[in-house]
């Protein structure tokens, strides 16, 4: 305990000197398409100090050729500002950086797509760096000048703009926002692409949790804008740039948002819940697996319905009309059966534009006209990437494993906070049965008929017309050994372990004796357990739980007789001694009451 605010002000941590430059604010607005360049220059500089000194050369440094360090505090701040420098209110993280999300099949999005997902996580990430900045003693931080000036100027563009968040934002204000983040970002970059100064100044924590608050208030303003009326709430949008301001396209929705929601922890016990009951009500739940995709399925037009005119447009629009009746194929053509397509070698509509601009007495306006029917043909601005292309690889009418996971953790966590706030059964019982649900979705339940292999091997997805695809050890292993320490209530607080479940359930105990055998990487090894208990390891040491009136522990070492401990905690030292796998602890048993159980 206390580790990690120590390295708060210790300059233990390093920059990575990166050769790649990102425009400014006003070349993304044009085109984030192209927002980022290759510094070859510095990257010769870089391959000839990793010659010198290996890869060590890759560090940032500073003028006098000393690697430029950094306290964690620092470091958390520079990925929290970069992140809020990218804000969209009532959007999400604009995501320009040419860099995909955690989903690579929607990595169609970078550009114009804005992550409501990273803005859930910067959501929790915030509330994180706020509890460990008030565990902290200190009352100032060293801080590089350069994060420092970056620091205050997206403070300050919140502080001036902090009455959006008020009602709808209007394209107006959210230009006028976005331009002076945008500035202070591009300010940020631009100094240290040149080097960072080695200067360093004070900032004091308790403007920088002012801050944290700030920026909060900010993100649940956003995250409140984006849910749907069906109850579920907006992954990712679309930026639309306008003469007269920046407007947000809404995608369709995705499981992936609803847990970047969940576990946000922007939602109480009940709207948590009602989040959950909207989600199985949804296109997203697959009744008969039990379980949710990551995006509705839909039926994908054939390759001779793609490419086709409205005819009303056509009707409608005297240039293409010339263009048919001149008989010229340059831009749009006619077929046998007479439905209008636009040239197949225009790949997008920027290339559509170019052409037009280089053709003669095309005025701006037609090509402006023609360029949004293009658009309304191919809607090439909503492709998201193989997520609404395929029917595969976590594509259309896929079941990613991974995500449903998460899922599951996020409800388990909404559940503890629940309960740790004092929720009544009232709020309790319908998050548990909701917990249940998912967690009987999961391939593991299924048998291999269903599941389409051996249900304990990890799959990466189901798709809609197959069993599981594609196996490996996959996140989803993470996200469930994480989840069942949920549920056996194994708990880690200042350093002390405390066993306190409140997922577990009655019906898991053991009905009759069994001799257990287990390995912690050595032999083989046996324990007898009674009727009424239960058993997992826990860093190496076997942990018993068994049925009994009162909460105690017995701890066997290597003592005659084992040392009894009041309640469910294991003090410091025992825990420690646990954490560094001493061996001087041979068996744990935790007697828990059973009226502290879940019941079926």
């Amino acid at each position: 305990p206390g580790k990690i605010t120590g390295y708060l002000t210790t300059e233990l941590f390093v920059y990575a000197d990166i050769p790649y430059r990102i425009e400014g604010y006003q070349s993304l607005l044009n085109d984030p398409d192209n927002s980022v360049n290759y510094d070859d220059m510095r990257a010769s500089l870089i391959a000839e100090r990793c010659a010198q000194t290996g890869s060590d050369g890759k560090l940032l440094t500073l003028a006098n050729g000393s690697v430029c360090r950094a306290n964690l505090l620092e470091k958390l701040l520079v990925t929290t500002l970069v992140k809020l420098g990218n804000l969209v209110p009532g959007g999400g993280i604009w995501m320009n950086t040419r860099r995909p999300e955690w989903n690579d099949a929607n990595n169609a999005l970078v550009g114009y797509g804005l992550s409501m997902v990273t803005l859930c996580y910067l959501r929790r990430f915030l509330v994180l760096l706020e509890k460990l900045l008030k565990a902290d003693s200190i009352e100032a931080y060293p801080v590089s000048d350069e994060v420092l000036e970056f620091f205050e100027g997206i403070h300050k563009v919140f502080e001036q703009f902090s009455y959006i968040q008020n009602a709808a934002i209007n394209p107006v204000d959210r230009r006028a926002f976005m331009a002076d983040l945008g500035l202070s970002a591009e300010t940020y970059r631009e100094s240290v692409y040149g080097g960072f100064s080695g200067s360093k100044s004070s900032l004091n924590k308790a403007e920088l949790l002012e801050f944290i608050d700030l920026s909060r208030s900010f993100l649940d303003h956003s995250i409140g804008q984006n849910q749907r009326e069906d109850g579920l709430f907006h992954s990712y949008n679309l930026l639309q740039v306008k003469p007269d301001g920046i407007e947000v396209e809404n995608l369709y929705e995705m499981l992936e948002g609803q847990v970047a929601v969940l576990s946000s922890g922007y939602l109480d016990d009940k709207q948590s819940m009602d989040l959950l009951t909207a989600l199985r009500s949804s296109r997203i739940y697959r009744s008969d697996i039990n379980s949710y995709l990551l995006y509705p399925d839909r039926n994908l037009p054939l390759f001779r319905d793609k490419n086709i005119i409205d005819p009303s447009l056509v009707r409608e629009n005297p240039w293409i009309q010339s263009e048919l009746a001149s008989g010229r194929t340059r831009f749009v053509e006619e077929d046998i059966n007479g439905d209008v397509h636009f040239n197949g070698r225009f790949r997008n509509v920027r290339a559509l534009s170019d052409a037009l601009e280089q053709e003669a007495g095309i005025s701006a306006d037609t090509r402006s006209a023609l360029c949004s029917i293009y658009e309304s043909v191919f809607n090439h601005r909503q492709f998201t990437g193989r997520s609404g292309a395929m029917y595969k690889y976590e594509g259309l009418g896929c079941t990613y494993w991974h995500m449903v996971s998460k899922l599951l953790l996020a409800t388990a966590e909404v559940i503890k906070s629940a309960d740790e706030d004092h929720a009544g059964s009232e709020h309790l019982s319908p998050l548990l049965e909701r917990f249940d649900d998912i967690k009987e979705g999961l391939g593991l339940h299924m048998s291999p008929a269903e599941y389409g292999a051996f249900p304990i091997d990890p799959y990466s997805h189901t798709t809609g017309f197959s069993g599981v695809q594609q196996p490996g050890m996959t996140g989803q292993v993470k996200e469930d050994v994480i989840t069942r320490f949920y549920e056996l209530g194994v708990e880690i607080n200042q350093g002390e372990i405390s066993f306190s479940p409140v997922l577990l359930k009655r019906s898991e105990f053991l009905s009759e004796p069994t001799t257990w055998k287990y390995s912690v990487g050595g032999d083989l090894q046996s324990e007898n357990l009674v009727a009424g208990s239960l058993a997992f390891t826990l860093c190496g040491v076997p942990v018993i739980y068994r049925l009994a009136r009162e909460s105690s522990i017995q701890v066997y070492s290597d003592r005659e007789t084992p040392t009894s401990i009041p309640g469910t905690r294991l003090d410091a030292t025992l825990s420690q001694s646990l954490f560094k796998r001493e061996k001087h602890i041979k068996k744990v048993v935790i007697n828990l009451p059973s009226d502290k159980l879940r019941n079926e």
